[in-house]
């Protein structure tokens, strides 16, 4: 059995009735509101996003955690406040991401989280840069029953990697990743399953072959090309690809740079996930990074008052009206990540 086939099933093995049930309900919601064009929705999410932080050791171009540039609120998330989310989303949820913006390591409770949505049977899912999967750390991970770890690993030379992920030490990289695949194989564990992601820019789209390489002579369980999100990427950037299918964008007769694959009225995302911060704002999805969009407080009522809340379903409908008219789905992506 291939290593994402395992994966696959390990994810598929969390879904119980009323899971499968949820699942339909929502799916069933989303393509009705795209017939009818208005908001219909049932169920609750399929998958959530928790940023445990909004820190980060290093200070990459296009993130606004590296650039330290975020006019929201920067913190911690509190373990009370995610194990009360965790309770109300728990007989729903089938996947769990924790990441948002910000390094995951560096929450001192991080791994308990992780344990505790394990023990709720839910699926569980991390991206780290890796530059603190110390051996006691990789231990944990591993014990932790975490089953996605995605390791961003943008470079197969010290000088490429660093050139995206400044400040970053490709050796720290490769330690914390052969040190989590040795105590994979100590512990006799399946889990995590582990992903080496690559976000294609063009100082690095030459080390696409290398990565492979190099995840082959690891052990990595599996890799993924990322294209780049450009903040700026009308008049171009150093960092959009030269190879045309791992770019977003297009150069337009004009010479201005535009999003390939243009925006349609609807998106999947805002009828199955969302995003948590880490003070329990909920935002739309992840292109939201800087909370400008906020659609609720978990501080301040629950999570279903929230997702089935009139200001939610407003959000919804002005998709479906244009997407146009929503400042971070211009830049969206939606769609258009290149999996290898």
């Amino acid at each position: 059995m291939s290593k994402k086939l395992s994966d696959n099933l390990n994810y598929l093995s969390r879904l119980t009735p009323k899971r499968a049930w949820n699942a339909f309900r929502i799916y069933s919601s989303f393509q009705a509101s795209r017939l009818t064009k208005r908001a219909a929705h049932t169920g609750m999410p399929i998958s959530i996003s928790f940023e445990p932080t909004t820190s980060c050791n290093l200070r990459c171009p296009e993130c606004p955690s590296g650039l330290r540039s975020f006019t929201r609120p920067t913190g911690m998330l509190k373990k009370e406040l995610f194990e009360s989310t965790i309770d109300q989303l728990a007989d729903t949820l089938t996947y769990l991401t924790f990441y948002f913006q910000g390094e995951p390591y560096l929450h001192t409770q991080f791994l308990e989280m992780v344990s505790y949505a394990s023990q709720k049977n839910i699926y569980t899912a991390t991206s780290t840069n890796a530059h603190y999967l110390k051996d006691d750390i990789a231990k944990a991970t591993v014990e932790s029953g975490l089953d996605r770890l995605i390791i961003s690993i943008d470079g197969t030379s010290q000088d490429t990697y660093q050139s995206y992920r400044v400040g970053g030490s490709l050796d720290k990289v490769i330690d914390g990743t052969s040190t989590i695949l040795k105590w994979k194989r100590k512990l006799k564990s399946k889990t995590p399953h582990v992903i080496f992601q690559f976000l294609v820019v063009k100082p690095n789209e030459h080390q696409i072959p290398e990565v492979y390489a190099l995840a082959t002579k690891l052990g990595v369980d599996e890799v993924k090309l990322k294209t780049a999100q450009i903040y700026d990427y009308h008049n171009g950037s150093d960092l959009i690809p030269t190879i045309e299918k791992y770019s977003r964008y297009k150069k337009g007769m004009n010479g201005i740079y535009e999003i390939k694959s243009g925006l349609l009225n609807h998106c999947w995302k805002m009828w199955h996930s969302c995003v948590v911060t880490w003070d329990g704002k909920i935002v739309p999805c992840c292109f939201d990074k800087d909370a400008h969009f906020v659609l609720g407080d978990l501080n301040k009522n629950t999570f279903e008052e929230i997702w089935q809340g009139e200001q939610y379903n407003q959000f919804r409908a002005s998709l479906l009206r244009s997407r146009n008219e929503i400042e971070i789905c211009k830049n969206c992506s939606e769609g258009l990540k290149v999996w290898a």
